[in-house]
C-alpha cells in the first residue's frame, strides 16, 4: 500500500463516510482519535484501525499519522486543524473550513509556517462529473458564460436544539448548506464583485433560508438557494451563449449531466460511475498535492478557501447572522 497514513479525528457519520470511501480507494487509515475511549474503539473496531486513542491529543502525537481528516462540527474545525498542523501533520478540514474568514487565514498561515498542507474537503469539486464539466467550461464549449444556478435545500430539523439550528454551534443553512453552491459559483466563475443576499430566520436567530446573487468580473451572474426547511431539486445549471450544462440531482454528489445547445439538442450526456459517496477523490488529491510538494491546492487551493469563507461572512452580515464567539 502507498500514500500517506490517514488519522481519523471524530467519529460522527461523516467520518464515517469518509473511512469507508478511502478504503474503496485503497488508502491506508491507520488511527482514530475520540473524546472517549469507547467511542474509538468501536469505530476502529468497525473498520479495522489499529490505533484507537481516547483523545484528539493522543492521534495528534501518533508518529504514525501523516495525514489527519478533521470530522468534528465546524466550531471546532480551527482548533483541531492548529493543533495537527503544530503536531506536524497534513490536514485535511471538513468543510465548512472554519467557523469565518479570520480563522480559516489563522489555519492558512498556520500550515505555511510549519510546511504542511491543508486543505478543506470540498469534496464536491474532485468528483469526476465536476472535473469534466470544469473542461467544457475551460475550453469554451459553452462560449461566454452568461449565469450560473445550484441549490443545496434539505429538510433536516425544526428542533431548536439541533446542531443546525444553534448559534452557539455555529448552525445555520448557510455554512452547513451553502457553502456548496457558494463554492461552485466561485469554482465556475470566479470571485464574486457584488453580493446581494436575503434570508429567513429561525426562531433561534438561524438562518433557515438563504438567497443569494453574485456579480463577477466578466458580468456573469450566479445565484444560489439554500433552505434546511424545505427539500427542493438540488440541482444546478451553467448557462453560455452556446450551450448550457444542467446537472442532475443531486449535484454536489456523483451524479449525470447533459450539455444542451441553444435549440435543445443535447450535445453530450454524462454518467457518472463512482464507488461510495465518492469522497476519496479529495483524499487522492490531497496526496497527490503532498508528493508533488504543493501545499496550497490546485483545485481549491487555501487562498481561495479564506476567501470563500469571506464571502460567507459577508452574506451572514447581509443576513444579520452573528455567532455568539465573534460577538
Amino acid at each position: 500500500m502507498t500514500g500517506l497514513r490517514w488519522g481519523i479525528l471524530a467519529t460522527g457519520s461523516i467520518a464515517r463516510t469518509f473511512t469507508q470511501d478511502l478504503y474503496t480507494a485503497g488508502r491506508e487509515v491507520v488511527a482514530v482519535g475520540s473524546r472517549s475511549d469507547v467511542s474509538a474503539r468501536a469505530f476502529a473496531d468497525e473498520f479495522g484501525i489499529p490505533h484507537a486513542h481516547g483523545s484528539y491529543e493522543a492521534l495528534l502525537a501518533d508518529p504514525d499519522v501523516d495525514i489527519v481528516y478533521v470530522a468534528t462540527p465546524h466550531p471546532g474545525h480551527a482548533e483541531n486543524a492548529l493543533a495537527a498542523i503544530a503536531a506536524g501533520k497534513h490536514v485535511l478540514v471538513e468543510k465548512p473550513f472554519t467557523l469565518n474568514a479570520a480563522e480559516a487565514a489563522t489555519v492558512r498561515d498556520a500550515a505555511a509556517a510549519q510546511g504542511v498542507l491543508v486543505l478543506e474537503a470540498m469534496w464536491t469539486r474532485y468528483l469526476p462529473h465536476m472535473v469534466r464539466i470544469r473542461e467544457l467550461v475551460r475550453s469554451g464549449a459553452l462560449g461566454e458564460i452568461r449565469a450560473v444556478f445550484a441549490d443545496h435545500t434539505q429538510l433536516i430539523s425544526s428542533d431548536p436544539g439541533h446542531r443546525l439550528n444553534s448559534l452557539e454551534l455555529g448552525g445555520g443553512a448557510l455554512l452547513d448548506l451553502g457553502v456548496y453552491p457558494v463554492s461552485f459559483a466561485w469554482d465556475v466563475l470566479g470571485r464574486p464583485e457584488t453580493i446581494v443576499a436575503s434570508a429567513r430566520l429561525g426562531e433561534t436567530g438561524a438562518d433557515t433560508e438563504v438567497a443569494t446573487i453574485f456579480t463577477h468580473a466578466s458580468g456573469a451572474l450566479s445565484t444560489t438557494t439554500t433552505s434546511s426547511r424545505a427539500a427542493g431539486p438540488n440541482t444546478a445549471h451553467i448557462v453560455g451563449t452556446k450551450g448550457r450544462i444542467d446537472i442532475d440531482r443531486t449535484w454536489y454528489n456523483p451524479t449525470s449531466f447533459r450539455v444542451v445547445d441553444p435549440d435543445g439538442t443535447v450535445r453530450e450526456r454524462y454518467e457518472s460511475h463512482v464507488q461510495g459517496r465518492g469522497m476519496q477523490y479529495q483524499a487522492l488529491a490531497a496526496e497527490r498535492l503532498v508528493a508533488e510538494g504543493n501545499l496550497v491546492g490546485d483545485l481549491l487551493t487555501i487562498d481561495e478557501t479564506v476567501d470563500i469563507m469571506a464571502t460567507l461572512d459577508e452574506i451572514r452580515a447581509l443576513i444579520g447572522v452573528v455567532y455568539p464567539s465573534e460577538a
